[in-house]
């Protein structure tokens, strides 16, 4: 690409939600593919990391120095800031869809111009940032970018929305009860909360409503943990759901926007998750530090239930309004005269863990799209779709 202009590619990760660590987990496999893929010569990477405390940093250094984007031993990583706030490279964004541009404020000197950038990756999980926040950032500014828009990506994070949504088109979830802030501020709102929860029969999953890599999940089997699950999750998310255990293999799929403007998306394979060892279910744990979990790709399902499952899939993205990439999360329940499954949906995840062993990438190797090509259609579709009502 040599007589081509390069697509310049600011990479942001980190962020303000309790999933910072494993934004920067997926960030530093994404960099690695970008910068030594098969078409290195064809990006310029920015680098942005997001601080815990939501200050926006240049990740890296003049000399490509910066911190280590993996789990090491155990660690989990992070992006930090110098001991004084004043010596960091501070990065803001202008809500100026003229410029398209990031500023870095280096210390010392005059704010300088980053210049301008042709599409932002936002590598990051969680709230302000997988939840629409950013999404609104980036139209103000009129930068592309790479996933869905601010609805799709608000509603699939908020898992009560996604769920009225998607019963409201006829597909099925599992029961739940939500709990507001105002639910659990008094005893007699909590007493109510344990009789609903009760009605809803244990075991039950309490979950944050607005979180994800099973951050603050607590498998609650009597009424007894009940409060302590919620303290939990509130500690995550003000907003609590509790939702009824599903009997069920766990299926994943994973989703791609069409690669043209009128393309319908296209569904994966699916994968099956069958949690080993001590662990209840699929938690931080099992996900990403001990290696438990074991994985079958494509799923053990009949061809008709990988076909009803993938139609499923695509059906979810789209009537969430979802754009450029998301993983579909079912529980399989057999049928018990041998003919085919359902399929209840769990929950979708618009940007799903990307390291090259998280399963979304997986289930799209196994489809015969390449880690690195899988990027590629990522930023290339993100090129194509305009920012602004579309």
């Amino acid at each position: 690409m040599t007589d081509q202009k390069r697509i310049r590619v600011a990479v942001v990760f980190g962020g303000r939600s309790s999933e910072h660590a494993i934004s920067c987990v997926t960030a530093g496999s994404v960099l690695d593919a970008l910068r030594n893929g098969p078409e290195p010569d064809r990006y310029e990477i920015l680098p942005i990391g997001i601080a815990a405390d939501g200050r926006w940093v240049l990740a890296e250094a003049a000399d490509g120095s910066g911190p280590v984007l993996a789990i090491a031993d155990g660690r989990l990583p992070e992006i930090g800031l110098p001991a004084s706030a004043e010596r960091a490279n501070l990065v803001t964004m202008a809500g100026d869809p003229t410029a398209r541009e990031l500023t870095v404020h280096e210390p010392g000197s005059v704010p300088k111009s980053l210049g301008e950038v042709d599409v932002v990756l936002p590598l990051l999980h969680g709230p302000y940032g997988e939840d629409g926040t950013l999404q609104g950032l980036l139209e103000l500014s009129g930068i592309p970018y790479v996933g869905s828009g601010v609805l799709a990506s608000a509603v699939s994070m908020d898992k009560e929305f996604m769920k009225r949504l998607l019963t409201q088109a006829g597909f099925e979830v599992g029961p739940y009860e939500v709990v507001r802030p105002r639910d659990w501020a008094t005893e007699e709102g909590r007493a109510a909360v344990r009789l609903a929860v009760e009605e809803l029969g244990y075991p039950v999953f309490v979950k944050p409503a607005r979180a994800g890599s099973s951050m603050g999940i607590t498998k609650v089997d009597a009424p007894e943990g009940l409060d302590t699950a919620v303290e939990t999750a509130r500690r995550h998310d003000p907003k609590v759901l509790v939702e009824a255990a599903v009997p069920g293999r766990e299926i994943e799929c994973g989703v791609l926007e069409g690669e043209g403007p009128l393309d319908r998306p296209e569904a994966s394979l699916p994968a099956e998750l069958r949690v080993t060892g001590s662990h209840a279910f699929y938690d931080f744990e099992a996900k990403y530090l001990d290696g438990t979990t074991e994985v079958d790709i494509p799923a053990r399902l009949s061809p008709e239930e990988i076909a009803d499952i993938r139609e499923q899939a695509v059906g979810v993205f789209e009537t969430l309004g979802c754009e450029g990439l998301a993983r579909v999360d079912f529980f399989y329940q057999e049928s018990a005269d041998g003919g085919p499954g359902r399929f209840i949906v769990n929950e979708i995840n618009t940007m799903p863990g990307f390291t090259p062993t998280s399963m979304f990438p997986q289930m799209w190797l196994a489809a015969g799209l390449t880690y690195p090509a899988l990027i590629a259609r990522l930023i290339d579709s993100a090129l194509r779709r305009p920012t602004g009502l579309r």
